[in-house]
């Protein structure tokens, strides 16, 4: 813990390099821990004094014969956990079966949830098993009559891991159009409005499916706003984007119609044409859609955390998209000099989630937007310091600054994101390690990597998008002393 002792009309707060990352990393764990997604569903659905609670609602399950679970998600093994452990007190029979798409990795052991490993980690794309499960759901959902009961665990990489393409379209075709919207810096919201589009369970296509009495769906989320229609693309809610607004998107990023398959355009004005509103009857279920988990809870929770640790500490959660990496690594990095040198907090705690314009494919390396962040930062701050401080001075001298994918993954990478400070400033310079090589490269990953600088976790069973974590020691003006 920070030690604090007066010295000529100051305090000086000594907290180390290892300090400030012990407290960096713990801090941003909390935040984590918050959001986790059996927890979540185990918080929000209750056996209470013989009655059932979806959050303030009662349940009666006399109504009901049979409850079918399906959805999909990086949250989705500890969601099915938390569902099981939250009904285990039910009395009244009643056939359970469910079917959730999660990635390799995150498998649990469960009692009568399926778990189906959809795509390998770290991939974040569409895989022939994902159809595969995602087939059989729509079977089951298909199938089932006015007493059946129908929940739908939705988390962050749901798009991904629930695929179904329109007749007509092949998942290659899907995987090119995404992988070609990626590469040119398309954002997520773009992403899921041409998913959704070319999908047959994305846009509210899942709840047109279904034919139960009741469909409620649980939400981890992780899209800045929570907006209901774009997490895991919406697949029972209305869709309020449409076929013409993906063709809009396409001909942003592709104005000539060269680069992706006729048959996508074809199948999207073959839809625009069919239908006259974007949004359409989801059928006539009860039920609802509950956001039970997102960003804010784990900003909250990191911040809890700090103020334990003895920071005074700010917030801010991000409700619309930042812009670049390397824009807001820059903005972390002055605040953090602020932080360091002036008066007032001296922790920060942000959530949020940038994108990063990628390297041509024949110069691209390895990394994921929170390490090109922090390599960011760094670069500002030693811009900064190159003109503010001495020259035998670390720029990160007194600051760390970690910044991480609350899933556990971050870009094509083994690690969820990255930090620096002192000592990976140290190591960067005695190594010789080319920072702004590595992000013009998108390559931020072996350049941490080589100076110990990576955040690894594993799969957390969660996704609520990214969390940053500023920490500084510096000596603040005491206005007491004499």
């Amino acid at each position: 813990m920070a030690r604090d002792f007066k010295k000529r009309g100051s305090i000086v707060t000594r907290r180390t390099a290892e300090q400030l990352r012990e407290d960096a990393v713990a801090i941003w764990n909390a935040g984590v821990h918050a959001v986790l997604g059996d927890q979540l569903v185990k918080n929000f659905v209750r056996w209470d004094e013989d009655q059932l609670w979806l959050g303030d609602e009662w349940l009666d399950l006399s109504g009901f014969d049979r409850l079918v679970v399906v959805g999909g998600g990086k949250a989705g093994g500890a969601m099915a956990i938390g569902l099981e452990e939250a009904l285990r007190p039910v009395s009244k029979p009643i056939e359970m079966k469910g079917l959730l798409n999660i990635p390799e990795g995150c498998n649990r052991p469960t009692e009568w949830i399926e778990l189906h490993e959809a795509r390998p980690p770290g991939v974040n794309e569409p895989t022939t098993q994902g159809v595969e499960g995602t087939g059989k759901m729509l079977d089951w959902i298909q199938a089932l009559g006015p007493r059946d009961w129908c929940v739908v665990l939705l988390s962050g990489g749901g798009s991904a891991l629930l695929p179904a393409p329109l007749e007509g379209i092949s998942l290659e075709d899907k995987l090119q159009t995404t992988r070609f919207l990626s590469g040119q810096g398309a954002n997520i919201e773009q992403l899921n409005t041409v998913r959704k589009s070319l999908s047959r369970i994305k846009g509210g296509g899942l709840a047109q499916a279904c034919t139960a009495g009741r469909l409620d769906t649980l939400v981890v989320s992780d899209v800045l706003g929570d907006p209901l229609d774009v997490i895991a693309s919406g697949p029972t809610v209305p869709n309020t984007k449409g076929p013409a607004d993906a063709l809009k998107i396409l001909h942003k990023f592709d104005p000539n119609r060269t680069e992706l398959p006729a048959n996508i355009y074809r199948s999207l004005e073959d839809s625009q044409a069919n239908s006259g509103s974007p949004s359409s009857p989801l059928g006539s279920h009860h039920g609802s859609t509950h956001i039970i988990g997102n960003l804010a809870m784990a900003v909250d929770a990191a911040g809890i955390e700090a103020e334990r640790r003895g920071y005074s500490h700010a917030m801010d959660c991000a409700r619309e998209m930042e812009g670049t990496a390397e824009s807001v690594g820059t903005h972390h990095a002055r605040l953090a000099w602020r932080m360091r040198h002036d008066c007032g907090p001296d922790c920060l705690i942000t959530g949020g989630e940038p994108v990063v314009q990628l390297a041509p494919s024949e110069n691209r390396g390895k990394g994921g937007r929170n390490q090109q962040l922090v390599l960011a930062a760094l670069e500002e701050l030693r811009q900064m310091a190159s003109v503010e401080t001495p020259a035998s001075t670390f720029a990160t001298t007194g600051i760390c600054l970690l910044s991480g994918g609350t899933d556990g993954e971050d870009g094509p990478t083994t690690a969820a994101g990255g930090w620096i400070d002192s000592e990976v400033e140290a190591s960067i310079k005695s190594q010789g390690l080319d920072v702004m090589t590595a992000l013009k490269q998108n390559d931020a990953f072996p350049l941490l990597e080589a100076a110990d600088g990576l955040l690894h976790t594993g799969p957390t069973h969660t996704n609520v998008c990214d969390l940053r974590v500023v920490v500084v020691d510096r000596i603040e003006t005491d206005p007491e002393a004499t």
